[in-house]
This record gives C-alpha cells, structure tokens and sequence, in this order.
C-alpha cells in the first residue's frame, strides 16, 4: 500500500476510534478508577525525569502562554525523533513541554528541594495528559502508568470528573490526530544536512523552525 493509502486507511480508523470514544460512558470509567484507586501524593515524580516527555496541543500551547508570559519556544520544543528530507530539513511531530535538566521547565521545588514540596508553575492551564496522570485511555480501555498514588482512596466526584477529563482527552487526542493527517504533506527521505531547519508538523500544519545545530 502507498503511504498516501496508509494514511487514508489511518484516517478511517481515526474516525470510527472517534465515535466509539465519544459515546464512552463516565459512569463506568468512573467506577473502575475507584476500583483502582488514586490519590495524588504530591511526590513530583510525574514532572521530573529523564524519560518523561509531556506532548502538548497547539491550544494547549497558546493557554499556557497566556497563563505564563511566555513566547511559544519558550515553553515548547520539537521532539528529538523524526525523519531527514532530500533537502537536509528534519521533520517531527507534535510539540513538548520543555524541560530544565530533568524536571518539566514549569515544575518548581521548594528552598528546601524536598519532594512533595514542589509545585506547578501553570498547573491551571495543564495539559489533559497532566490532569488525567497516571491514568489514560488506548481505544476506550482504561490503563495507568505507575505512580506511588496508585491504590489510594478516591471519592466518587473525583473519580467522575476524572473520567470525563480521561474521555475529553481522548476524544482531542483523536481529533488532532485526524487534523494532522489530513494537513500532512509527506516528503521524500533524505540525509541530515548540517544547516537543515526542523519543520513540525501538528493539527494546524507546517511549522518551520530555525536550524536544529
């Protein structure tokens, strides 16, 4: 199949994902997260890391910024991993939180620096994969990453606006997967060029960055 039939296909199954989360139900999903249980120990453990890597929207971006004073790559980068062009430039996906050594960029610890004594700097404009931590949805199952608050006791309220925050998530992460396909316009690979600039790709388009040297 060409790559112009694989991201059709894609899009297809973008689409029947879409509908089969957005008739998801809360109730259940609530259920099963009190099952579970969660309760946020304010550890930090989720903002720092050398691993972790917080994927943000373009809304997103823009809520951030406003809510930090911020200009767009101050607060987000491209990722690391992609593909080269014949033309030197090398192409990504999506935007991430930029990071201070290990710790997300608006993560900030106490004087003391003792964990749990931290706080998040735009924790009023977080992305959803922040707020829905640890837990996230694959197709309308529920799973969670590991975190030390797994197990704790979790009211019903809570447990229900997590649900809907969880199902929110990922009906916008379909959403903007289905808007980047259908902008995407593919390249022919190639090798890294010394002065190539970095071109992202997101739900709203090309974006063209300065060299990535």
């Amino acid at each position: 199949m060409s790559r112009e039939g694989q991201r059709a296909e894609q899009i297809r199954q973008l689409y029947a994902d879409l509908r089969a989360a957005e008739g998801l139900s809360a109730d259940v999903l609530s259920r099963r997260i009190q099952e579970i249980g969660f309760r946020c120990l304010r550890c930090g453990e989720c903002c720092t890391g050398e691993d972790n890597s917080v994927v943000v929207f373009p809304f997103e971006v823009r809520r951030i910024l406003a809510a930090a004073g911020l200009q767009w790559l101050e607060a987000v980068e491209p990722p690391k991993e992609g593909e080269w062009d014949r033309n030197g430039c090398f192409h990504t996906l999506e935007w991430r939180l930029k990071k201070e050594g290990a710790s997300c960029k608006f993560y900030s610890r106490s004087v003391c620096g003792m964990k749990g004594d931290g706080v998040c700097r735009i924790y009023g404009s977080r992305p959803l994969i922040c707020s829905t931590y640890p837990f996230y949805l694959d197709r309308g199952v529920l799973h969670f990453s590991e975190c030390r608050g797994l197990g704790g006791e979790v009211e019903p309220d809570t447990a229900k606006k997590m649900a809907e925050r969880l199902i929110l998530r990922q009906v916008t992460e379909i959403r903007e997967a289905i808007a980047l396909l259908e902008k995407y316009e593919d390249f022919e690979r190639g090798e890294a060029g010394e002065d190539g600039r970095c071109i992202v790709h997101d739900s709203e388009g090309e974006h063209c960055l300065p060299s990535r040297s």
